[in-house]
């Protein structure tokens, strides 16, 4: 175990980013927040508030946004990296995409960079249902999504944010490639009757075609660079071959993954998906 260090973590803010924030502080680390908000500022848009953000750092958490996937992304790590190795910095953890060829590639720039280093690949987070792009249509009481037949094993943030931190304060993790899944597969369709079960609200759910869903997007005005995401992920990701579960989690914390049903039942506690639904009527 290291000894208290300064680490950056980037996306502080974030589903992952705060989890990790969090616990660092706990175990007595100083932490600085990497974000638009905070001073120094990070932003992965602008190349100038970089150095600053890395200065005095030993370790960095590094989350991209919006995805690993996108274009821009490896020249990004690859900038990023190599100023982060010119700045006396001595570990970085990197949050990968399970079964992201892309996102592979920018995992291979940092294990190339003379940095101390570990890949997290995850899944599809828990929280995508609770915290981000799939909470408004559970709200809304109807989710309708192509891919149905695709078995995700979701997992939850808690259990990245703990592999995380083992990893930022304890050498023995240094050139490991995690990858991180719950304990078994979901469809949606599944994940719906979790939910419903957990809120005892019903939620239905309809099976539409890939294309009936980007035209559903379109209707937000959503950004182009938002829709080729989602595509890239429902196309690429959401295959047979990354619905496998692994046991790095159990490997790394010496515990069994977060289930989606604890997680479903703990989310409903907090009224997150009646409460916010009760705001908007």
């Amino acid at each position: 175990m290291r000894k208290e260090q300064n680490i950056l973590v980037l996306g502080g803010k974030g589903k992952t980013g705060r989890r990790v924030a969090n616990r660092l502080v706990e175990k007595g680390q100083t932490v600085r927040i990497g974000s638009r908000s905070e001073n120094p500022s990070f932003d992965w848009d602008d190349h100038s508030t970089w150095k600053g953000a890395l200065e005095g750092m030993e370790s960095v958490y590094i989350t991209f946004q919006p995805d690993l996937a996108v274009p821009g992304a490896k020249e990004a790590i690859e900038g990023f990296t190599n100023l982060a190795v010119k700045s006396g910095v001595r570990k970085v953890v990197l949050l990968s995409g399970k079964g992201e060829q892309e996102a592979e590639e920018c995992e291979r720039i940092v294990m190339i960079s003379g940095l101390e280093w570990t890949i997290v690949r995850a899944s599809w987070f828990n929280q995508n249902f609770s915290e981000s792009f799939f909470l408004d249509p559970i709200l809304a009481g109807h989710v309708a999504l192509p891919k149905n037949e695709a078995r995700v094993p979701y997992v939850d943030a808690n259990d990245i944010a703990d592999v995380v931190v083992a990893s930022l304060l304890d050498d023995k993790h240094n050139n490991e490639i995690y990858e991180l899944t719950g304990p078994r597969t979901l469809t949606f369709s599944d994940v719906v009757r979790e939910i419903s079960a957990a809120t005892g609200r019903e939620i239905q759910f309809t099976p539409i075609s890939m294309e009936e869903y980007n035209v559903m997007m379109k209707e937000f005005n959503l950004p182009d660079g938002y829709l080729w995401l989602i595509n890239y992920l429902f196309e690429e990701v959401l295959v047979e071959s990354n619905s496998i579960v692994t046991h790095d989690i159990e490997k790394v914390l010496g515990r069994k993954p977060i289930d989606f049903t604890a997680y479903a039942n703990e989310v409903a506690k907090s009224r997150v998906w009646d409460g916010v639904m009760k705001e908007r009527i």
